[in-house]
């Protein structure tokens, strides 16, 4: 595959870059550049400007509201973005339901939804895993029974990030006990502020509410707002979870992480000389490269596969696995270049505003936490071993 880029592309790279120059709150780039916590408001306040840009929903049509994109765009935009510190577009609205919506969903759902997820009116969070149904998803009990206009649910959801926001829950959701599995299954959207909801938040180990239980008890759901077919919801999931994969895969992230994982081992000292000198920690720093450059050309090689409004198959998960697995080596990399001043646990510091006294170098606070909460990556979204399944059976036919 030819990587370089037109005249027409790099003048759209210059137009990208320029946006962010112009538009990108110093304010926001810093927290991003910093590894500091994000608040709703400020998540909010980048997702408003993209939108008034236009280039929020960068991968939808343009009769919903999309740029009408290229592949290549969409790379070249995603890769600047995280460049140049911007925050990360929250993606359960926009990057997960939105795509299921504008294949499956009915046009009234089209016209009720798409426009509330890119004016912000909405918060989604998705409603899939639970306690004994993670990986093993077909596996989930929340049940949805009809009766007449409504669905009643019943159940519990665990692992919902952000969940302490959002306004609506995109769930998973069972409506046929007697099926197998996979077939007894139905794709939900839920007002979070229905009576019989329950948020309780999950406190990680940096004391971040990351992520949440969410409590359904008789909560009454209408059946307009069941997406599809009753039953089918196990194909939108699948459809779903290869746009959350490769999302999680975070290419243009870890090509900012790197970029400044290399500075910090400039600057970082071993034996009197720089840590990027020393021939072992190089040599690591040498595979992540390697491998990151692999992984941008899969990366195109997936979103080619969506052009036209295809989904992603197999590669998706190849994107996940490797994704996750370079993102957690950098993390793992930069704590080790930043050595002792990673260990002191200093919860403060990671919030916006701190003004207290530094241990070592400005962000050495940050280099343990994002290390441990990045252990999460190969997990979620389908463990790497899961995915290892998928490529066997999908490509392989293992």
């Amino acid at each position: 595959m030819d990587l370089s880029f037109t005249p027409e592309e790099e003048a759209f790279r210059d137009e990208v870059r320029a946006f962010f120059r112009a538009k990108l709150p110093a304010r926001l780039s810093t927290l991003v550049r910093e590894g500091k916590r994000l608040r709703k408001s400020d998540m909010e306040e980048w997702h408003a400007i993209l939108n008034e840009r236009g280039w929020l929903a960068n991968h939808w049509p343009e009769q919903w509201g999309g740029p009408g994109w290229s592949v290549i765009q969409r790379f070249i935009f995603d890769n600047e973005s995280a460049l140049a510190h911007a925050p990360r577009v929250v993606p359960f609205g926009v990057n997960m339901l939105g795509p299921v919506l504008i294949k499956y969903g009915s046009e009234e759902q089209k016209k009720q939804w798409l426009p509330r997820i890119l004016d912000g009116s909405d918060w989604w969070c998705q409603g899939y895993s639970e306690p004994g149904a993670g990986s093993d998803l077909a596996g989930l009990k929340t049940t949805a029974v009809r009766k007449g206009d409504v669905y009643v649910v019943n159940g519990q959801k665990t692992w919902t990030t952000l969940g302490q926001h959002a306004d609506m829950i995109f769930c998973l959701v069972r409506t046929d006990a007697t099926a197998k599995k996979q077939e007894g299954i139905s794709f939900l959207l839920i007002d979070m502020k229905s009576p019989g909801i329950e948020v309780r938040p999950i406190t990680l180990i940096d004391g971040e509410q990351e992520v949440n239980e969410v409590f359904f008890t008789d909560v009454e759901v209408p059946v307009a707002n069941l997406v599809g077919e009753e039953n089918m919801g196990w194909t939108y999931a699948k459809y779903l979870l290869t746009y959350e994969r490769t999302n999680i895969a975070g290419v243009g992230f870890s090509i900012a992480s790197f970029e400044r994982l290399k500075e910090v081992a400039q600057m970082q000292k071993k034996g009197g000389r720089s840590l990027a000198d020393d021939p072992l920690f190089a040599a690591r720093m040498a595979r992540v490269e390697i491998d990151l450059a692999n992984m941008q050309t899969t990366n195109l090689r997936v979103l080619a596969a969506v052009a036209g409004g295809g989904a992603p198959g197999a590669e998706s998960s190849m994107l996940k696995i490797k994704g996750t697995e370079i993102r957690q080596e950098i993390t793992s990399l930069t704590r080790r270049a930043y050595g002792s001043y990673a260990a002191p646990y200093i919860p403060e510091a990671l919030e916006a505003g701190w003004n207290g006294e530094d241990v070592g170098p400005e962000d050495a606070a940050m280099a343990a936490p994002s290390y441990f909460n990045n252990r999460k990556l190969s997990i979620f979204g389908g463990s790497n071993e899961i995915q290892k399944n998928i490529i066997s059976k999908a490509i392989l036919g293992l």
